[in-house]
């Protein structure tokens, strides 16, 4: 499949609104392993052509529990830290900080919109990499503020679920004026 022919599962596309599949084999060979680099690859093209800091597989039209961060400045996000790509594989959130953070959030399932949500400014998070190994992170935040985005998205919901109000969303054009 080429960069060209992955699309992106947009608002509204009933994919982006169920709980995603645990992912039970990826380490090792064979097709499952196989199709488990296929789908990373894909989600890493995917964001790194539509200047994402993150992307979950239901946005690839897949509904695996895979995710991944990756954070560099860019047009959309200027002031983002430089983070590697960091694939995340059947991630569960052991704790968050009670303290909250607002802040602007796009999504690649919903273009043109921002919204402004609040979330937890700490996460600790378990999840399997690509080598089938467990791993525990300490994530704070913008680094936490794009996990927990993503997460959402392994879980049905999307940034429109976590607004208060319709107030807190603006189009893109707009924010990029003020």
């Amino acid at each position: 499949m080429s960069k060209a022919r992955v699309g992106v599962a947009e608002l509204g596309n009933p994919i982006l609104r169920v709980q995603a599949e645990k992912v039970v084999s990826f380490a090792g060979s064979g097709a499952e392993t196989s199709r488990l680099l296929y789908i990373v690859e894909q989600m890493r093209e995917v964001m790194q052509d539509r200047d994402g800091v993150g992307i979950a597989a239901p946005q690839i039209g897949i509904s695996q529990q895979i995710l991944i961060i990756a954070s560099r400045p860019n047009e959309r996000y200027p002031e983002a830290p430089f983070i590697e790509p960091v694939v995340m594989i059947n991630p569960i959130i052991n704790s968050k900080s009670s303290q909250t953070e607002k802040g602007w959030e796009g999504c690649l399932s919903v273009p043109g919109i921002r919204g402004y949500v609040s979330r937890a400014v700490q996460v600790n998070v378990s999840f399997v990499d690509m080598d089938g190994a467990p791993q525990c992170w300490g994530l704070e935040g913008f680094p936490a503020r794009i996990f927990l985005h993503e997460y959402d998205h392994l879980i049905g919901l999307t940034f429109l679920d976590r607004i208060d109000s319709v107030a807190d969303l603006i189009s893109e054009n707009e924010l990029a004026k003020r």
